[in-house]
């Protein structure tokens, strides 16, 4: 397993990354989660993300790091710990980065992610937006100074908003996520270019868009839900001629083409399994995607630069019919619907 340098902090961090969304009652067990963490480490993974928002997950990670030897980096997240949560109570936020520790097992946090900072209706961080500014910092630095976290970061899901958060200069590391992957490009205009000014570590996240693109939908794409737009059917579409020409697999071509990127230092995988940790390590080991493949892949790519309006962040293509448009839109307080 390679390495590559996390950015300003120096660490040393594996190229391709454990996501524990589902280490955790979301995934196939303690034992399987085991498993898929004990072989991680062995095939030299050496950094583990997860959050308080992933249901169980920092304490089950916790259990089984207790009995890991090899050095690890861990980062986790503040946000939606405790309930009713409130982003811009100092002391609740330091509360949580303590419960953290303990979950965790861990003397200190190697990076500590706010969650969300560029969604204000999910946790509204910031009473000065423009500045990048609120209690947060506070409880980071008060936190820093203790010595329980070493680094500070941004893991959002937007682009231009998390760029604008970036530019701040005020944190180590990004994870951006739902971002940037084979299909969607969209973090290659403005959050990889100021994570690059400021010197940032760089997470991918999510870079087989949450399932996705874990497997191909020939059936459900060709029949063209009602969500799905013409653009992106046609892309798919593409993608997937794209795979059956050039015999790669779906989620070894989507790793391949992340590790590529030089803006990015460690790629998440969300594995469930042992098994899909193997894959997801063999699929890396054969390097960068040859020339001609790349090449489609940029042009199927540049078909849909940008997401169509209606289109959810999460593509609901294992249940295709359980989605059906957007929600309400937001008319303003007190305008009247059909003004």
């Amino acid at each position: 397993m390679h390495l590559a340098v996390l950015g300003k902090t120096g660490i040393s961090v594996s190229r391709l990354g454990f996501g524990s969304l589902f280490t955790s009652v979301l995934g196939p067990g303690f034992e399987e989660s085991k498993r898929a963490v004990h072989r991680a480490v062995e095939l030299g993974i050496n950094y583990f993300d997860t959050a308080p928002a992933y249901a169980n997950s920092e304490a089950v990670l916790g259990q089984i790091l207790r009995d890991v030897k090899a050095p690890l980096f861990i980062s986790t997240k503040l946000g939606g710990r405790p309930q009713p949560f409130d982003p811009r109570n100092k002391r609740q936020l330091i509360a949580s980065c303590e419960e953290s520790l303990r979950l965790l097992h861990r003397n200190v946090i190697d990076v500590l992610f706010v969650h969300e900072p560029d969604r204000p209706l999910q946790y509204a961080w910031w009473t000065d937006p423009g500045a990048v500014a609120g209690p947060i910092l506070d409880a980071l630095d008060e936190l820093k100074r203790a010595g329980k976290v070493r680094f500070t970061g941004l893991g959002g899901t937007t682009c231009t908003e998390m760029a604008h958060c970036i530019d701040s200069g005020k944190f180590d590391v990004v994870l951006t996520a739902f971002n940037f992957s084979a299909l969607f490009r969209e973090a290659l205009h403005e959050v990889l270019p100021a994570a690059n000014r400021q010197r940032m570590g760089v997470v991918l996240g999510s870079v087989l868009q949450q399932g996705a693109l874990g497997r191909r939908y020939d059936d459900v794409v060709r029949q063209k839900p009602a969500w799905l737009s013409k653009p992106r059917q046609h892309q798919f579409l593409e993608f997937y001629r794209l795979l059956d020409d050039s015999g790669i697999s779906i989620v070894e071509l989507c790793l391949r083409f992340a590790l590529a990127e030089p803006a990015a230092h460690t790629v998440l995988i969300g594995p469930k399994t042992a098994a899909q940790v193997e894959a997801s390590v063999n699929a890396i080991s054969k390097g960068l995607l040859p020339a001609d493949v790349r090449t489609r892949l940029d042009e199927i790519a540049a078909m849909v630069p940008f997401r169509p309006f209606e289109e959810p962040m999460i593509l609901p293509l294992s249940n295709p019919k359980g989605y059906w448009g957007p929600g309400l839109a937001n008319l303003g307080a007190g305008a009247p619907v059909g003004k």
